[in-house]
Parts: structure tokens; C-alpha cells; sequence
């Protein structure tokens, strides 16, 4: 298996919803994207699926070891070997891979975030700067794309904040700003509740319209991508603020069932995805 089949397969794997706007983008913008996604895959899976916290750490520090190898030109590992493509092409910087796994170790300890400004630097660095990437992958002229991407990546998080909520806390993880908590007066100890969806409904409305703020930011960011890339960023950002209306509608339940856009919704908005880049 060549390096950019394992990284191929991991993506479909993953049945994310980034890997259904990826098919939008020309072959080799595509290849270099799904490299960095797989990357993106194989250390959040370090964290998702390793229950001992030194194995993960350990594993962690391999992929911190193994970047900075792949950045000096000795990868060993399928991904590092599919990304030496994307460094050279896209001449991508090594810190913002070194801050996604930074990232990756805030989740392997409980959090407690006293305020939004404290969640801003988990997000920035498990997803700020994987927006910044992708938008160097994807291709622009402007400056301030990454700051745009920046805010795009953040918009993101803060979706998955809303929509795992339930999940994170079995997890003993919780996102949500304790500031925030507060201000409705509610306990993070209620996510156990049999009516967390009740209790909870005014903090994660509140934290929606700080995701919908920020997700303006795209309309500021597609002019600036390369045009041959805009399909397919409109068909992930059209993907996840349907994802955020879908959840909204639902009176922000989020614990009786996952809330999730149907393989055939999403490919819909592929559908669509692919006349705009025809046309």
C-alpha cells in the first residue's frame, strides 16, 4: 500500500464530513489535503482510542518526533511520507502540526475552561490551525485568508463542542466555559441528568451564536481561496452550519441521539458542489 492510499483509506474511515468536500478539489490539492487530514486523524485517534494516558502521551511524542523528522526530510511513517508532498508544494510551516498535538494533549487530562478565552486557545490549537493549513493547501493570495481560516477552524470546534457535548462528558470532558455555566446558572455536573437537554439548552444556544459569528468569517474567506478550492470549501462549510440549524431545530437536544446530517444530505450538498465548480 503507497503512502497516499493508507492516507486515503484512513479519511474514508473516518466518515467525516471534511472528506465528502475534499472530492470537490483538483487531484493534487486533493492528495496533499488528505495527507494533512489523515495526520489530523492519526493523532485525535491517539486520544480517542488510547485509555492508558502515558501510552497516549508516549504516542503523542512519537508523532511529535516523527513531524519534525518529515519537516527534515526523514519520515518513516505512511503519512509523514504522503505529507513531504504537501510540505514542498505548499511550503507548510512545521509549528501549526507541533500546536494540533499540543492540542491533542489538553484532551488526554481533564479541563476545566474558567472563561471563553481559555476555550479559545484549546480551539486554536485542535482546530484554528488546522483551518490555517488547510486554507495554505487549498491555495491564496491575501494575507488575511488565515485569519479568516482561523476563525472558520474555530466555528468548526465549537459545532463538535455543541454536538458531543453529551459524549465528551462521559469522557469527563467539558468545553463548555464555566463563565458560561454560570451566567445561565447551570451545574456541569447536570450533563449526568436525565434532563441535561432542558438545563442545558440556554448554554449551548449561547455558544451556537458565538459559532454562527465566526462562521461569517467564511463569507470573507471564499473569495480569497483559489478558485479551483472554493467548491469544496462552501461544500464543508454548507455541511456544518446545516449541522448547527439541524441541532438548533432539535431545541438543542444533543442527548436523546446524536444529531448528524444523513449520507445522502451530504452528498447532496456534493452534488451542488460540483456544479458550482462546473460553472
Amino acid at each position: 500500500m503507497s503512502p497516499e492510499q493508507y492516507c486515503q483509506e484512513k479519511a474514508i474511515r473516518s466518515g467525516s464530513s471534511f472528506y465528502y468536500s475534499f472530492l470537490l478539489l483538483p487531484s493534487e490539492t486533493r492528495r496533499d489535503i488528505i495527507a494533512y487530514y489523515a495526520f489530523c486523524r492519526e493523532v485525535d485517534d491517539v486520544v480517542d482510542e488510547c485509555n492508558d494516558v502515558a501510552v497516549a502521551r508516549t504516542k503523542l511524542a512519537w508523532w511529535r518526533n516523527e513531524i519534525a523528522a518529515t519537516f527534515a526530510g526523514r519520515p518513516s511513517h505512511p503519512v509523514g511520507l504522503a505529507l513531504a508532498h504537501a510540505i514542498a508544494r505548499c511550503s507548510l510551516a512545521e509549528e501549526p502540526f507541533q500546536e494540533l498535538i499540543s492540542g491533542m494533549e489538553m484532551d488526554l487530562m481533564p479541563q476545566r475552561f474558567d472563561d471563553y478565552d481559555a476555550l479559545a486557545l484549546y480551539c486554536h490549537r485542535a482546530a484554528g490551525v488546522v483551518g490555517q493549513v488547510s486554507a495554505t493547501i487549498f491555495g491564496y493570495s491575501d494575507a488575511r485568508t488565515l485569519d479568516y481560516a482561523h476563525e472558520l477552524g474555530i466555528a468548526f470546534q465549537l459545532t463538535n463542542i455543541i454536538r458531543d457535548v453529551k459524549e465528551d462528558s462521559e469522557l469527563g470532558r467539558v468545553y463548555l466555559p464555566h463563565e458560561d455555566l454560570k451566567r445561565f446558572g447551570v451545574d456541569a455536573a447536570a450533563l449526568a441528568n436525565g434532563n441535561a437537554a432542558a438545563v442545558f439548552r440556554p448554554v449551548l444556544e449561547f455558544e451556537a451564536q458565538r459559532a454562527r459569528e465566526l462562521y461569517r468569517s467564511a463569507e470573507d474567506l471564499m473569495p480569497l481561496i483559489d478558485e479551483d478550492s472554493q467548491p469544496a470549501l462552501w461544500a464543508l462549510v454548507e455541511i456544518y452550519r446545516r449541522l448547527l440549524d439541524r441541532i438548533a431545530a432539535r431545541g438543542y437536544d444533543v442527548f436523546t441521539e446524536r444529531v448528524k446530517l444523513s449520507t445522502a444530505e451530504k452528498l447532496g450538498i456534493l452534488a451542488k458542489g460540483f456544479v458550482k465548480r462546473l460553472t
